[in-house]
């Protein structure tokens, strides 16, 4: 079985779904999705997207604060672009029908927050679940489309490259039906990986249990360069409880003076704010500042969370501006309104990916990457809150006009899929085992605080765990749990390796063997090998 589209896009977050709309006037696209649209990170986004929206705001604010979020490794280029195109990208979802949270006395009629790093509220919300707001509304636009098919339960294997050297190309990928397990070629003369980040690769995550770094390792395996690996932002703030998987509890509550306080475990010191000693913006410090001083407070007391405490702000102003953190809270037990929450870092955001230009271009042409799963620069060593919807959004145009750019050519026919030397699998529990070990070892040896001997221990483990999964990959029958397995530890290696790289502490990646920071900031840029080329 095969297929030909003009444009392929994998993964239906807002990165994919911002691609395909502004192409389906004049493409015929296809968007491959490992479930449902809904199941990506995009509709777990709780507190906005930041733009400059106010003429007391102004892009210079906004690019210093990612600057500074950024711990001086933002592409400058990429950054004044990505900021400059905010309102523009703002205009678009309205003219959608986002329904974003209004304020009458607002200069564009809608509710401002301010978040961690922000020096201005600039950050346009749908109360405390934009991301399923968004989606919402772009996904019933994309179903009623007559340009767009979606392959919803298609799992992506790999990128097709044809040609050598100068004239290697991707000419489309192989994806796998989960319901029939048969693996189909979609050519396309033009494939957009926007699969997201790989959260999944730790044990402790706020991500859905799609973030397995599917385009990142894709890209990998095709010849792409991927940059800044090492740097995982850990959001501060997951609800710790033994029921609750991976919520969020957004960073918008600190930016309406939710303060982090030692819970009742800590003894005499039960209540107190530690954050001020970290910081002087106290709870409003960049997320990774946040995130390694809970961790250290945790470290030094023993505790299993910490307490985030909003509950001076009156019940009508929580229930208007956090209904779903308050109502999903009150499912466990826990009333904001009255009492703090729980809370515990979580890995949460891949600030780096694969390598692309501003019009989201890889090394491979016609592979393009959008979203969590590129490397834009915008993020440098640590993400400003908020800019990642952002990102998705202008990038997801860019790369939309680049493609519309380009002549449209029926593509290559892709051989089918060859299934001949495989079994079908006679354990699966070398998955679930190597599954389970993979994400362990990433949260105790490559987590917030860092040294190379737990860094080196990783990777050792890892190689052998590479070894042994190819090897499974080469003789079964592929399944959606091995496909992620095999991106997963594609991913593991690749954070491992860049973390050995950087001799220096600076944003996300903190090493106790290299405190300090070095005097020139540069990314960490790996490059595969390929032979043939």
């Amino acid at each position: 079985m095969s297929m030909k589209f003009d444009v392929a896009i994998v993964g239906g977050g807002l990165a994919g779904l911002s691609v395909a709309l502004h192409l389906a006037a004049t493409h015929k696209v296809a968007i491959i999705s490992k479930g449902i649209l809904l199941d990506g990170a995009s509709n777990w986004a709780q507190g906005g997207i930041a733009a400059v929206l106010d003429s007391g705001d102004s892009h210079e604010q906004h690019i210093a604060d990612t600057f500074d979020a950024g711990a001086g490794l933002c592409d400058p280029a990429a950054t004044r672009y990505i900021v400059e195109q905010g309102r523009t990208a703002i205009e678009w979802l309205i003219a959608q029908g986002v329904p974003f949270t209004p304020d009458i006395s607002a200069e564009l009629g809608f509710h401002l927050t301010r978040e961690g790093g922000h020096s201005q509220r600039r950050i346009i919300h749908a109360a405390d679940a934009t991301g399923h707001a968004v989606q919402v509304t772009l996904e019933q636009q994309v179903r009623t489309h007559p340009n767009i098919t979606l392959l919803e339960h298609y799992c992506a294997v790999d990128v097709v490259r044809a040609g050598v050297g100068d004239d290697a190309r991707c000419i489309g990928l192989y994806a796998q039906n989960i319901a029939s397990g048969d693996v189909v070629g979609i050519a396309s003369n033009q494939v957009v990986l926007a699969a997201g980040g790989a959260g999944k690769v730790y044990l402790y995550t706020s991500n859905p249990d799609s973030s397995t770094g599917d385009g990142i390792a894709m890209a990998w395996r095709a010849g792409c360069r991927v940059a800044n690996m090492e740097f995982i932002q850990f959001h501060p703030t997951c609800l710790y409880h033994p029921y609750a998987k991976s919520f969020l509890i957004s960073e918008a509550l600190r930016g309406e003076g939710a303060l982090l306080k030692l819970p009742a475990a800590a003894g005499a010191d039960a209540g107190m704010r530690f954050m001020p000693a970290y910081d002087e913006r106290a709870e409003l410090a960049p997320r990774d500042i946040v995130a390694r001083a809970i961790d250290a407070e945790m470290k030094k007391r023993g505790l299993d969370h910490v307490d985030l405490d909003i509950s001076h702000q009156p019940p009508e102003f929580l229930l208007e501006h956090f209904p779903t953190i308050l109502a999903h809270c009150l499912e466990f037990g826990i009333d904001l309104t009255r009492q703090a929450i729980p809370v515990v870092p979580a890995a949460h955001y891949t600030c780096g990916g694969v390598l692309t230009d501003i019009a989201g271009r890889t090394d491979l042409p016609g592979l393009y990457a959008v979203g969590e799963t590129a490397c834009t620069g915008l993020h440098g060593a640590n993400r400003l809150a908020s800019n990642s919807l952002l990102e998705c959004l202008v990038m997801g145009r860019a790369a939309a006009d680049h493609i519309r750019s380009r002549p449209i050519a029926a593509p290559a026919e892709l051989k089918a899929w060859d299934q001949s030397r495989v079994s079908d699998a006679d354990e699966q529990v070398v998955i679930s085992h190597n599954w389970d070990e993979l994400r362990r070892l990433m949260w105790n040896y490559v987590g917030i605080v860092r040294t190379d001997k737990r860094l080196q221990r990783a990777g050792h483990r890892i190689a052998l765990l590479k070894q042994e999964i190819d090897e499974y990959y080469a003789n079964f029958r592929v399944s959606r749990d091995l496909l992620e397995l095999r991106n997963l530890v594609t991913v593991a290696s690749l954070v491992v390796d860049s973390a050995l790289t950087r001799k220096e502490s600076r944003g996300l990646h903190y090493s106790l063997d290299y405190p300090g920071l070095l005097p020139q900031a540069l990314p960490t840029v790996l490059t595969p090998a390929r032979s043939g080329d």
